[in-house]
């Protein structure tokens, strides 16, 4: 099913290649420059840019309320004033991508090139968990089961561990689904499948349903969680999707087809704000 209901695009310019996003304390967007640098975007569009040398990925809010994001060999940290620190992680080329703040208040986060699940607390300390080889971990949330649960790009599968590190993966029906981002509501996680142009859910039990896209070359990359349902953007159309408990799917298509949708959340008011790698973050309000 494909519907399009009324809806308006709006989009504020920044400084280029916008890449993850996250609402923080301070009720303002944030987002991750690539290359180099963290922006901040409020809801009435003034932007302020800080430069952070190197290739910051995925933020998240942190338990200590600040801005967490994840950067080449270390992941960062960034007050809502601006004060940044950076704490570097024990294997230089880790590659440390998804990140979130885990159900034990420490931040979790994902290493893609060492396959490895790390843990920091909000004082620095880093213990790391090893993960399949090759298995390309990518995006993190917390479930409704208070454990941690991830993409394996590479390995087909979903992950997920208990803060103290126990893991059990769990295989994709789709062969080269390829997930990258996921994210939780109250009963299970969602996620996107970037090979395969679907949308899977996965309950806390392990029992995964997939959903087919109108364009199974849509390239879906990040997913967030709405009110009723989850939004996620399509990179390879340049759309924004939408799709509820059930699988019904409705799809917006941003003004420039080129866009390069990559991060998404949500605000309170129920807008969509969408990082496009183009040099813009767009907000989408529907009808």
């Amino acid at each position: 099913m494909t519907a399009y209901r009324s809806y308006l695009v709006v989009e504020f310019p920044v400084a280029a290649g916008p890449y993850g996003i996250v609402v923080g304390p301070d009720a303002a967007l944030w987002f991750t420059r690539v290359p180099g640098g963290i922006g901040r975007l409020t809801t009435a569009g003034e932007v302020t840019d800080h430069p952070v040398p190197g290739r910051p990925m995925a933020i998240t809010t942190g338990p200590d309320g600040a801005l967490w994001f994840t950067n080449e060999d270390r992941v960062g940290r960034i007050t809502t004033t601006g004060d940044i620190t950076g704490f570097d992680l024990p294997n230089p080329g880790a590659g440390p991508y998804g990140i979130t703040t885990g159900p034990d208040g420490a931040l979790w986060f994902t290493e893609m090139n060492a396959s490895k699940l790390g843990r920091i607390t909000p004082g620095g300390d880093i213990t790391e968990f090893d993960l399949p080889p090759g298995a390309f971990p990518a995006h993190i949330t917390t479930g409704p089961d208070e454990a941690l649960w991830f993409t394996l790009n590479q390995a087909n599968a979903i992950g997920r561990s208990t803060p103290s590190g126990d893991i059990t993966t769990f295989p994709l029906p789709t062969a080269a689904a390829a997930p990258v981002g996921i994210c939780a509501r109250e009963d299970a996680l969602w996620f996107v499948e970037i090979g395969a142009g679907q949308i899977g859910r996965i309950t806390p039990d392990g029992d995964i349903t997939e959903f087919p896209l109108p364009d199974r070359k849509a390239r879906p990359h990040a997913i967030t969680a709405g009110p009723d349902g989850c939004w996620f953007t399509e990179w390879g159309t340049g759309h924004v999707g939408w799709i509820d408990r059930n699988g019904a799917i409705e799809r917006y298509p941003l003004p420039n087809p080129k866009s390069e949708p990559h991060g998404i959340t949500t605000t309170h008011d129920g807008a969509v704000w969408v990082a496009l790698e183009t040099g813009s973050i767009a907000r989408l309000t529907r009808g």
